[in-house]
């Protein structure tokens, strides 16, 4: 499956849930599918999406935090995984889209080809983990674990193709942080 489809799959999913997403293809895809102020798109800081859904669902335990994440994001900052898992928010759902490659840098390979990354999630504390491999299996799972309290952690294997020709999110930084900042 494309990661845009499972992108799509999840966001049909979610009505006032805040979103934030891994930078690189997976914002760009996300804006292009539904932008809204729900949606706070990373601009760089590769690895860091988790950690700042993991703040904010911290900071604000009566709202859902969904993240958008990718494999090699979740590589780079591996450490948060054990602090989502020891603070256990219950609003916390992580969603990470495995093409196991670092897209956004030229199709490198990660490790998940070997390394399964609910496992590493399970191990960490995850309340409950998912793996899906096709969008109606993601549709089932995004319904039914939203529905539970987390953390939750969802793989979602992809495929490495997209649309080469997608257009970048639009919003300026501080745009999308005042109007994500508005709604929460």
């Amino acid at each position: 499956m494309k990661r845009a489809e499972a992108i799509k799959t999840v966001l049909t999913v979610l009505s006032d849930e805040l979103v934030v997403h891994a930078n690189g293809l997976i914002c760009r895809e996300s804006f292009v599918i539904n932008d809204r102020p729900q949606n706070f798109y990373m601009i760089g800081s590769m690895g860091l999406a988790a950690s700042i859904g993991l703040g904010i669902a911290v900071s604000k335990p009566e709202r859902k935090i969904v993240v958008f994440d990718g494999d090699g994001n979740v590589l780079m900052n591996m450490g948060t995984l054990a602090q989502i898992g020891t603070l256990c928010p219950e609003n916390f759902y992580h969603f990470v889209f495995d093409n196991e490659v670092y897209g956004s840098t030229g199709n490198q390979p990660t490790l998940t080809n070997v390394i399964e990354l609910e496992k590493v999630a399970r191990a960490s504390g995850y309340i409950k983990t998912y793996r899906a491999i096709n969008s109606g299996e993601l549709r089932v799972i995004a319904e039914e674990c939203l529905k539970i309290k987390g953390p939750v952690f969802i793989l979602v294997k992809v495929n490495t193709e997209y649309d080469k020709k997608i257009e970048r999110v639009s919003h300026a930084p501080e745009e999308i942080k005042k109007r994500f900042m508005a709604v929460i």
